[in-house]
């Protein structure tokens, strides 16, 4: 009886052939399996916090000068700079941009702290 469960398991018709489709991994030990190789590393950009900190500085900077240039201004004069450059930030305020809320918000702040000092001016001008 085992013989004829034998040939009959070795005929053609019983056995399937090892490979159907050569590009699709097998289970079988004896079969070779094919991977794609993961693709080479991409090289990565520089880091977003260093030119972060490059804007941040440039920034710096650039108020840097302006305070000192505002500082040889009279109180007028520097409150009608302030206001130029608030103007700036309004419209990217309105699209939702924070850096340019905030930057509006502490021109406001300066802008109030730099009309009382124009009014105390007018007023020491206006005494003597």
């Amino acid at each position: 009886m085992n013989e004829e469960f034998e040939s009959a398991s070795n005929s053609p018709a019983n056995v399937t052939p090892n490979i159907s489709n050569p590009g699709t991994p097998r289970s079988d030990a004896g079969v070779e399996m094919r991977n794609t190789p993961p693709p080479p590393p991409q090289p990565r950009p520089v880091s977003t916090l260093t030119q972060h900190q490059q804007q941040q500085q440039q920034l710096l900077a650039q108020h840097q000068q302006q305070l000192q240039h505002l500082q040889s201004q009279s109180k007028y004069t520097q409150l009608l700079a302030m206001i130029e450059d608030m103007g700036r930030d309004i419209r990217p305020t309105y699209a939702g941009s924070r850096t340019s809320a905030e930057r509006l918000k502490r021109g406001i702040v300066h802008a109030r702290i730099l009309v009382r000092e124009c009014l105390m001016e007018c007023e020491k001008s206006a005494r003597s």
